[in-house]
């Protein structure tokens, strides 16, 4: 009698009947990777689905079970057909995606992965450091000295990990190949070995050093010099300072990010840098000349005769290098005109004449507010 409790194996690879070989092994690849278990960490039923699946595939990729399955169905009467064959082994799942991956993509050529090989070079890995600048050191550039702490061969044992004196020997579990191979069904799954990480060798007498690891942390200074014009959040690379590479690799490099702490007056806009200057009422009516500050020194400006707040006035070149250019960029700097307060009687007389006297064509902007207003109401 029929198991009703399984689901047809054209339908669990989601191929029709007719489904030439190559069209069920390219199904079943594609359905292995998106229903693997450890795509789906933390559902229970996973494992069930993906045994489902090298099942179904063990007998429609074989011509002659296949034909008996098309026959029978899941009353095979010659073998044990259905009865939850697994092409992975009886072990269950001791492959994760890298594996499936590694034999798909990596081993295609030599039957399914079966191409040996040890782990190469492998670069180092990349650090980064943080330098704080004050405004005018990024503004002017500088030379900064700095220690940090980074991973290096070990100089006691070469980066072998062996105790001075003694070599690594071949690994036993791998016999020096640096991978394991296991075969089920029609593949082979290839993946690294546990034992010797891939390297083929193991060390049986460890370097006092390093403890056997090949690498040891270090202080180091570094120096760095910085572009005039950096601006915050910017970096400079310091190539090969980063961490030793294994196994001959180049070592990484150091990537120093630079943090600008703000200025008392100025803003940075670019390669410009922005002023709010102060002037006073007296300034702003009449005109007057005023020391600009810049960045190293003052500036000498004339304010023009009836000069509003937030008027802007330009001075060239006393902004910012530019750090991928020529030149500097300029100051801006817009005046804020100053309402006297606390002043003495003498003082508000005065202004109270000034208003008695005034004829309205001294305040064009009030003018052409009221002129609006009346326009509006009437």
């Amino acid at each position: 009698m029929a198991d009703t409790k399984k689901r047809d194996y054209y339908e669990v690879l989601g191929v029709s009947k007719n489904a030439t070989q190559d069209e069920i092994k390219k199904a079943f690849r594609r359905k292995a990777m998106e229903c693997h278990p450890d795509q789906h960490p933390g559902d229970k039923d996973a494992e069930a689905r993906f045994k489902e699946l090298n099942e179904a595939n063990e007998v429609l990729s074989d011509p002659d079970k296949r034909a008996r399955y098309d026959q029978f169905g899941f009353n095979d009467p010659m073998s044990g057909m259905g009865g939850g064959g697994n092409p992975f082994g009886a072990g269950g799942f001791g492959f994760g995606m890298d594996d499936i991956l590694n034999s798909f993509f990596g081993g295609m050529g030599g039957g399914m992965g079966g191409g040996s090989r040890r782990a190469g070079p492998v670069a180092g890995n990349d650090l980064q450091y943080e330098l704080k600048l004050t405004f005018e050191e990024a503004a002017d550039g500088c030379t900064k000295a700095f220690d940090f702490y980074r991973t290096e061969t070990c100089d006691t044992c070469g980066g072998s990990g062996a105790k001075p004196g003694t070599s690594p020997v071949t690994c036993s579990m791998c016999n020096g190949t640096g991978q394991i191979r296991q075969s089920g069904g029609f593949m082979a799954i290839t993946r690294t070995c546990p034992n010797c990480r891939g390297t083929g060798k193991v060390v049986t007498d460890r370097c006092p050093g390093c403890g056997g690891s090949g690498t040891k942390r270090v202080r180091r200074t570094a120096t760095v010099k910085v572009p005039a014009g950096i601006d915050n959040g910017q970096t400079v690379v310091l190539n090969g300072q980063g961490e030793s590479g294994l196994r001959g690799g180049p070592n990484g490099d150091l990537f120093v990010t630079v943090l600008v702490r703000e200025h008392k007056l100025f803003e940075r806009d670019g390669s410009n840098l922005l002023l709010e200057f102060p002037i006073s009422f007296t300034q702003a009516a009449l005109g007057a000349e005023v020391d600009v500050p810049t960045l190293h020194s003052s500036v000498r400006y004339k304010i023009p005769e009836g000069t509003q707040t937030g008027t802007e006035f330009r001075i060239k070149g006393q902004g910012i290098q530019r750090i991928h250019g020529t030149g500097k960029g300029d100051l801006i700097f817009r005046v804020r005109v100053e309402t006297p307060r606390r002043l003495s009687d003498k003082q508000k007389e005065l202004l109270r004449q000034f208003e008695d006297s005034a004829t309205g064509k001294e305040y064009a902007g009030k003018k052409s507010f009221m002129d609006k207003i009346k326009s509006a109401f009437n």
